[in-house]
């Protein structure tokens, strides 16, 4: 044996599982197709957000949650329906429950703080049984994804110090190894060095290959976010339309898929394929680190979202409620984009930007700058869009920023008349402290939460009048993000195959197996869940690995 296990992935469920496994004494060779300086993949770019149940920073924010409110939610918004789900159900449970048991306590100790303004995401459908988060639980990693990557690198490279680890770099896994049925082992290519930046393509220079054997493989290679065509492949037309023309990318090309293909065609079953996780609110990267880099706005309440055509959407599809609803929306209008409509005073207090670059006071514990969030002004990266990002337009009036939206949409699908009577309908309701503008009154209920009034939410103004602005306008696209299905497991991080018996010697864990069982979210996620997913199910996979083989 070359090693007890080996784990292909090094993202952050890699780093779990193989922290675990070297914590209970076991040899274990880390595999990753790209350079060193990926280590951590996917969760390194995060915003680093958690979800936590009845926590102290929800307690001091007056926060009153449960156990079960927060099953109620996640089945919600799961809303399981096929025989397949059994062990995504599961690991639902499973997972709520660490959320509200151990988890925050097992990170703490391991050096993980957090934010103490909990950020209220996904609100959902509308309705208390059905989607959404019922109260504020997304907890902001002090440091961001960066943050969440360290304690478990620091974890992996003691081990390395300490000989129980290697880190393999520049292997790329192209089958997994099986003898008398049993997976005993990984075969596949050496690639070329490269000093490319994170993020950044690197070579599929093949300099040679290698073959390794082990008692157990654990698949923690991520998803298809960065592979359009197999997007749209698996898109789910009857639930979200017709799949996008154009999308924007949330991940690196190189986050595609392989691994799953390669471990199904080893004899594993891969479930829930249809269901997807994308955003609605990306932009144009002015300045990309990868190819069709895209970045997502995190909206507050107030922007006016408005179709290719200047239609407004109603309820539930608002800024920060529905996320795959929305979507869905958008599709059906048979344009793969949309608009917000907002003011700078709007912009200023409601605009965030996901990922750890484009938060630098947060990702780097700078206390000063973070505190240059709460002075005049949108925060700087957020400005930088807006002065430089294609997707932006900023007008003294609405005739300006018709043109504005129309030449950046290349086409002439906005009216003066049109898009002035929706903002003047929506500014009339402001003239009472009532009234049956539906998102209107979901500001006003924002405002009710202390962290959303103090730091996310706009006071109710009117946009037309001249001193709330100027006007804004910011087109919208669909950006491409996490997988929900994926190598179906039970609540070992087993890998099954179609019959439901395990595949011998292989897990899974992280997004490569829709963040536990195969797709633990259902249809939706309640965010600041795919960090965590990736967490829990990698801890899942490396104890259950090492006990396994003894």
């Amino acid at each position: 044996m070359d090693a007890d296990v080996v784990v292909v992935g090094a993202g952050l469920a890699g780093l779990v599982a193989t922290a675990e496994l070297a914590d209970a004494g076991k040899k274990v060779l880390l595999l990753d197709q790209e350079p060193a300086q990926s280590l951590g993949g996917q969760a390194f770019w995060s915003l680093g957000g958690l979800f936590l149940v009845d926590s102290p920073e929800q307690r001091r924010m007056g926060i009153k949650d449960s156990r079960e409110l927060a099953l109620q939610d996640w089945l919600g918004s799961a809303q399981f329906d096929r025989e397949s789900d059994h062990w995504p159900r599961k690991w639902a449970e499973a997972y709520v429950d660490f959320a509200a048991g151990e988890k925050r306590q097992w990170l703490h100790d391991q050096g993980l703080r957090f934010f103490p303004v909990v950020g209220w995401a996904e609100r959902g459908g509308g309705l208390a049984g059905g989607h959404g988060n019922s109260v504020p639980r997304f907890h902001l990693t002090w440091g961001t994804g960066p943050g969440v990557v360290a304690p478990f690198e620091r974890r992996v490279r003691e081990a390395v110090a300490q000989g129980r680890v290697e880190l393999c770099f520049r292997h790329r896994v192209d089958d997994l190894v099986k003898t008398e049925g049993v997976v005993t082992g990984v075969r596949g290519a050496l690639l070329a060095d490269d000093g490319m930046d994170r993020g950044k393509a690197s070579n599929r220079d093949e300099i040679g290959d290698f073959e390794y054997s082990c008692q157990a493989v654990v698949v923690t290679s991520g998803g298809i976010g960065g592979n359009h065509d197999q997007v749209r492949k698996q898109w789910p037309v009857d639930r979200l339309g017709e799949p996008p023309k154009f999308m924007v990318a949330g991940v690196p090309a190189h986050v595609d898929g392989r691994m799953q293909a390669i471990t199904e065609s080893a004899g594993a079953e891969i479930i829930n394929p249809d269901r997807m996780w994308h955003y609605t609110e990306g932009l144009r990267n002015w300045d990309p680190i990868w190819e069709n880099h895209g970045i997502r706005i995190l909206p507050g309440p107030s922007s006016l979202w408005l179709s290719a055509t200047g239609e407004r959407f109603g309820a539930p599809y608002l800024p920060g409620f529905d996320t795959l609803g929305t979507l869905g929306a958008i599709m059906r209008t048979g344009y793969d984009y949309s608009w917000f409509v907002l003011t700078q005073k709007v912009i200023e207090k409601e605009f965030a930007l996901s990922g750890s670059e484009q938060n630098p006071d947060l990702t780097g514990k700078d206390v000063k700058l973070l505190l240059s969030r709460v002075r005049p002004g949108a925060p700087g990266p957020v400005e930088a869009f807006k002065q430089h990002g294609e997707d932006f337009v900023v007008a003294d009036d609405v005739a300006d920023l018709v043109a504005g939206m129309n030449r950046v949409a290349g086409s002439d699908l906005i009216t003066v008349d049109s898009l002035t009577r929706t903002i003047t309908e929506r500014d009339r309701e402001l003239d009472n402290p009532f009234t049956k503008d539906i998102q209107l009154t979901y500001v006003r209920g924002h405002r009710s939460y202390r962290g959303d009034k103090l730091i996310r939410t706009a006071s109710p103004h009117k946009f037309l009048d001249a001193k709330n602005g100027p006007l804004i306008a910011v087109r919208l696209n669909i950006l491409t993000r996490k997988t929900l299905g994926g190598l179906h497991t039970d609540l070992d991080a087993r890998v099954l195959q179609p019959d439901g018996t395990p595949l011998p010697g292989v897990y899974a864990a992280g997004e490569v197996a829709g963040f536990g069982g195969g797709g633990v979210h259902g249809y939706n996620a309640l965010e600041g869940t795919f960090l965590g997913g990736c967490i829990f199910s990698g801890r899942v996979a490396g104890r259950a690995a090492a006990a396994a083989i003894g």
